[in-house]
C-alpha cells in the first residue's frame, strides 16, 4: 500500500497521508460512484434522468463540502457542528432513493478523505469515512414516506453516529479520560460524538421545520423528480 499511502509521525503517533497516486485513485473512485449510482439506481434509467441525478448529486456534495468548512463549533479531537452540511447529503437519498443516496454519500466520504484525512489504519479509514459518511445515504429509505426528509435525516445521522461511536471505541479508546464516568470508552465516544452530531441535527431539524424552508425543499424535490 506504499504506492497510495505514506506514513507521517507526530506527537499523536503515526498516521498516513495519501500519495499523488492515492489522491488520483480516490478521485476516480468518487466519480465512478456518482456515475454508477445514477445509472444503476436512477428510477427511469434514461440518459437524461441519469445526467440530472449526477448533476444534482454533484451540486449537493459540493454544497455539503463548502458548508462542512463553516464550523459553528470545532471539537478538539475531531468532529464539528457545521452549517447544515449533513443535510445536503441526506437530500440526495431523499431525492433519488436508497441506492443513489448511498453511492453519493460514500463519494462524499471519499471527498472528505481528499480534503481533510486523518488515517491510522485501513479499518479506521473505512469506518470513519466510508461507513460513517455513507450512512447519511440511508435517508433514501424514506424517499416516498410522509415527512420523509425528517425521518431520513434522523436515520442518516443515527447511522453516522453509530459508526462514529464504534470508531471511538475501537480506534481511539486511549483518548478517553483515565477516571470518572467518561473513562469508559463507550460512554466517552457516545457523549463526544453525540455532542456535535446531536447539536447539528437539532439545528437542522428546527430549520427544515420552518414552513418556508420545508416548502422550498419540497419544490426542489418536485423539480428533481420531473
Amino acid at each position: 500500500m506504499s504506492i497510495f499511502f505514506t506514513p507521517v509521525t507526530d506527537e499523536w503517533g503515526t498516521s498516513y497521508q495519501f500519495t499523488s497516486a492515492g489522491y488520483t485513485l480516490l478521485v476516480v473512485v468518487m466519480l465512478a460512484l456518482l456515475i454508477l449510482g445514477a445509472f444503476l439506481f436512477g428510477r427511469r434509467k434514461s440518459q437524461a434522468t441519469s445526467a440530472k441525478q449526477i448533476a444534482f448529486s454533484a451540486m449537493a456534495i459540493a454544497l455539503a463540502m463548502v458548508t462542512s468548512m463553516i464550523k459553528i463549533v470545532d471539537m478538539p479531537m475531531g468532529g464539528s457542528v457545521t452549517l447544515l452540511s449533513m443535510l445536503f447529503i441526506v437530500l440526495i437519498g431523499y431525492w433519488f432513493g436508497l441506492g443513489g443516496g448511498l453511492t453519493a454519500a460514500i463519494a462524499y466520504g471519499i471527498l472528505q478523505m481528499l480534503v481533510d484525512p486523518y488515517i491510522i489504519s485501513l479499518p479506521q479509514m473505512f469506518v470513519d469515512y466510508i461507513f460513517a459518511f455513507g450512512a447519511l445515504g440511508l435517508s433514501g429509505v424514506f424517499r416516498d414516506s410522509k415527512y420523509g426528509l425528517i425521518k431520513g435525516y434522523l436515520l442518516g445521522v443515527l447511522g453516522r453516529y453509530i459508526f462514529s461511536i464504534l470508531s471511538g471505541i475501537i480506534f481511539f479508546a486511549s483518548y478517553s479520560p483515565e477516571s470518572g464516568p467518561l473513562s469508559n470508552p463507550f460512554v466517552y465516544s457516545a457523549a463526544y460524538n453525540g455532542a456535535y452530531l446531536g447539536l447539528e441535527a437539532l439545528i437542522t431539524l428546527v430549520i427544515i421545520a420552518i414552513p418556508a424552508v420545508s416548502k422550498a425543499l419540497s419544490s426542489v424535490k418536485t423539480l428533481v423528480s420531473e
